[in-house]
């Protein structure tokens, strides 16, 4: 049974891609709808890919948000191209953590979200494999969501569909959506801006390079 409609947030990467794919599968073509920000991110052309993904899966409803203020506020090695990206010994996470960045995303969806009748917000966050972020936890985006619910009076329900997937499973559920080659291919993760295997040295590609080869190798068993 499909579901409404839902909003996923977008950013043209490998688990925002195939949460659009689900999505697209769980509500049906005409129900799912994206919202991408540009806040300032080091390799902008995250934007355009993400355009460029969005219309492959056939999206007629894009929103683009810019927030190319956020620099203004914090500092972050994805908004200072100047800065090495790179991780302190003492440092619970690498230097590319945009403190709040979710919460924010969340909540400007939320605002969207609802003027559009939309209640679920899809966003591809995962606590099981991933940099340290505090803002990927699963304890974060329940809370968000209480508070998004309270603070607009509203029965939102934001949905991670790769919660407790490693980068192996999250290949994995893309292959078994039929978009594992596409994603692959097509999709931005890098933090250096380079579509597909990325630049294969910064901690996102390597990331995503050990979930791909680990869901290979199984599946060659």
């Amino acid at each position: 049974m499909k579901r409404e409609k839902a909003l996923v947030v977008f950013s043209g990467g490998q688990d925002s891609t195939t949460c659009l794919a689900q999505a697209l599968l769980d509500y049906g073509a005409g129900n799912v709808a994206c919202i991408t920000f540009h806040y300032g991110q080091r390799h902008g052309r995250e934007v355009e890919v993400a355009r460029q993904v969005a219309a492959h899966f056939g999206v007629a409803d894009h929103k683009f948000i810019n927030l190319d203020w956020y620099s203004q506020v914090t500092d972050s090695a994805l908004l200072n191209p100047q800065v090495e990206i790179g991780k302190d010994a003492a440092a619970a996470c690498p230097n590319t953590v945009v403190d709040g960045r979710n919460m924010l995303f969340l909540l400007i969806a939320a605002v969207y979200a609802k003027r559009q009748g939309i209640h679920d917000i899809i966003i591809g966050v995962c606590e099981t494999d991933f940099s340290g972020y505090p803002d990927c936890r699963e304890a974060f985006v329940k809370s968000c969501n209480a508070t998004l619910n309270l603070a607009m009076d509203y029965e939102f329900r934001v949905v991670t569909p790769l919660m407790r997937l490693t980068k192996a499973e999250t290949w994995a559920l893309a292959d078994r959506l039929g978009v594992l080659e596409y994603v692959a291919a097509n999709t931005l993760t890098c933090y250096n801006g380079i579509v597909g295997a990325g630049c294969g040295e910064c901690p996102s590609c390597l990331l995503r390079q050990r979930g791909y080869d680990a869901y290979m190798a199984g599946k060659k068993k």
